[in-house]
C-alpha cells in the first residue's frame, strides 16, 4: 500500500455520500492502521471568534469561518504556515497542529494562514483502499496553493488539474491550454 499522507483526495461526480460530496480532503496520516484527514472546503456558519467564546476564558476576534473536517467528532485542529507552532509538517511549509496553546496562539496572530477545523475524517483499516478501488476518490498531490484557494471553487479546479494531467500524460501533450476550447 502506497501512503496517500501530503496528498489530496477529491470526492469523485460518483461519490454518493454526502458528507463527501464534492470535497476536497487533505491527508494527515495514512498507514496500513487507516487514514485519517481534513475536509478543507466545508466552513460552517459559525464564525472562530464565536467558538472561542464557548471554549476559551480570553476572546479571540478573529472573523474566520470554524471548518467541518469530517463527519467523525474530535478536537479542535488546525492546518496553518506556522513553523513555529507546527507539531507535524503535512506538506513543506503547511503545518497540523492540535495542541490548544498552539492554537490559541495561532488565532491571536495575524502573520499566518490557518483554517480551524471541528471533526475530522477517518478510515479504519483497508477501508480508504477500497473506496479508491470502487472510484469514489480521485487523488492529486497537495500544495498550499490549493490548500487555501477559494472553498467555493476548490473542488473544480482540483478536478481539472487532475482531468489536465491525464490527458497530457496519457497523449503525450508537452502542453496543454487553460481552456482548450479556445484551439
Amino acid at each position: 500500500m502506497e501512503s496517500l499522507e501530503k496528498h489530496f483526495l477529491i470526492a469523485s461526480p460518483y461519490m454518493l455520500d454526502p458528507n463527501f460530496q464534492r470535497t476536497v480532503v487533505l491527508m494527515v496520516q495514512h498507514s496500513d492502521e487507516g487514514a485519517f484527514g481534513l475536509v478543507i472546503n466545508r466552513p460552517t456558519d459559525k464564525l472562530l471568534k464565536d467558538l472561542w467564546r464557548e471554549i476559551h476564558n480570553s476572546p479571540c476576534d478573529s472573523e474566520e469561518p470554524v471548518h467541518l473536517g469530517g463527519p467523525v467528532p474530535g478536537p479542535i485542529m488546525a492546518i496553518h504556515t506556522d513553523p513555529t507552532l507546527g507539531e507535524r509538517e503535512i506538506i513543506p511549509g503547511l503545518y497540523f497542529s492540535l495542541k490548544n496553546s498552539s492554537i490559541d496562539q495561532l488565532v491571536r496572530q495575524q502573520e499566518h494562514k490557518y483554517k480551524i477545523f471541528v471533526g475530522h475524517s477517518g478510515w479504519g483499516p483497508g477501508q480508504l483502499e477500497r473506496e479508491l478501488k470502487v472510484g469514489a476518490w480521485l487523488v492529486l498531490p497537495a500544495t498550499t496553493e490549493y490548500f487555501f484557494y477559494d472553498q467555493s471553487e476548490i473542488w473544480s479546479v482540483v478536478t481539472h488539474a487532475i482531468g489536465r494531467d491525464l490527458l497530457v500524460t496519457g497523449l503525450g501533450l508537452k502542453h496543454f491550454p487553460r481552456d482548450p476550447t479556445v484551439n
